[in-house]
């Protein structure tokens, strides 16, 4: 069933005609129109009301990006309750990358035909601010068209202490030195009572909207995120995206959203019931309709997997995110998704569904666009043989 009777059949009537008609007029929901949709069982029509939303912004195509991670260091000050990834210096699995060792897998990121390097770490109880800096500059240095984008709000204000300079000086200083792009990473939830719970000692939410605000300011772009299903409530969601929408509404600097389902096996948090794949597609879907100033949702799919994030794109989702190539936060977490993903799978989850699969850059912007017959990229199109072994290793 196409999307157009798809939304006749389920929207056309009862309940949802209000809402359906809302969304074919480009009106804002409010708030108590979300945790309405946030609280609905009817998950067919939900996903069929986003996915109006979505073709409607964005066509009938889905994208993906050639990225790669890199963690330049595991060691964090911060013990928040959440997290897996962190170590202390006294731990053995601690980890950190010189710079030359992180310009290495940027060359070999290269050679598979990355664009795209996302980069972030704990905050690191001893580095100065120059490495910082000096790794921005050598990885601009191995291909200036290589994308950067790197840091969470709170690695940001770490730095910013380590510089001993504000918010917006240290961001100007890092841009010079070849950022592109913050992360929206370290969002989790805003409200207080949840966030003094699952990472007490964290950025508060006025402090991580300010990063981005000031960042935007200066005619940067950036994602932003929201980790679900631990111990927050629907109307904490509602929350949550309103103070996104609201600062979109003022900078329209948010490139993205990417909501992150919560990885409950390796931390401190333990939930009864995980979020599940319903959980999953309703927030994605309500948050296509309720972020009415955002072009992109992404449905990320080292946390959801592959096959739910291809039905993601029926529920009002349009990006799959990047090939990764080396994810560890979320996999240190429990997650038991792969830890990569070719551009060959996914272009192919992509055409499963019916849309056109697009390469876009850091900011959503198209790269190519698959029209027509299916491309001849072969099976692990978009990893070398040298990152293989790298990644066999890690």
């Amino acid at each position: 069933m196409d999307p157009v009777h798809a939304v006749n059949f389920f929207l056309q009537r009862g309940p949802w005609r209000g809402l359906y008609q809302k969304a074919s007029a480009g009106e804002r929901f409010s708030d108590e129109e979300a945790l309405l949709l946030f609280e609905s069982t009817d998950l067919n029509a939900l996903g069929a009301l986003a996915n109006l939303v979505c073709r409607r912004k964005n066509g009938p195509r889905a994208s993906y990006i050639l990225n790669r991670y890199i963690n330049y260091s595991n060691y964090c000050i911060l013990s928040c309750q959440f997290c897996a990834f962190a170590r202390k210096k006294r731990h053995a699995d601690g980890m950190e990358l010189t710079v030359a060792e992180i310009a290495q897998k940027a060359c070999q990121a290269l050679a598979a035909g990355v664009t795209e390097l996302h980069i972030v770490g704990g905050l690191h109880p001893s580095l100065p601010f120059s490495y910082y800096t000096d790794m921005l500059r050598a990885l601009k240095a191995v291909d200036a068209r290589l994308q950067l984008k790197c840091f969470t709000a709170i690695e940001i204000l770490h730095l910013a202490w380590l510089a001993r300079k504000s918010v917006p000086d240290t961001l100007r200083e890092l841009r010079q030195a070849g950022l592109d792009s913050l992360t929206g990473g370290g969002a989790e939830i805003f409200r207080p009572a949840v966030r003094s719970r699952i990472a007490r000692g964290k950025e508060s939410a006025e402090e991580y909207l300010e990063v981005h605000r000031a960042w935007h300011r200066m005619g940067g772009q950036s994602t932003c995120t929201m980790l679900y299903g631990h111990v927050e409530s629907l109307a904490d969601r509602v929350d949550h995206l309103r103070q996104l929408r609201a600062l979109q509404d003022e900078t329209r600097g948010f490139t993205g959203f990417v909501p992150l389902p919560y990885q409950p096996e390796n931390n401190d948090i333990p939930v009864k019931v995980p979020p599940t794949g319903f959980d999953s597609l309703r927030t994605i879907a309500v948050s296509r309709l309720y972020l009415d100033n955002f072009d992109h949702v992404t449905a990320y799919w080292v946390g959801l997997g592959l096959k739910l994030a291809q039905v993601a794109l029926n529920y009002g989702a349009d990006d799959l995110h990047g090939t990764i190539l080396e994810e560890h936060i979320f996999h240190m977490a429990g997650a038991a998704t792969p830890q990569l993903q070719t551009e060959a799978e996914m272009i192919k989850a992509i055409r499963e569904t019916g849309l056109t699969p697009v390469q876009r850059d850091t900011f959503y912007r198209p790269v190519k666009v698959w029209d027509g017959p299916a491309p001849d990229i072969a099976p692990a199109a978009g990893v070398s043989p040298v990152l293989e072994n790298n990644l066999a290793s890690a």
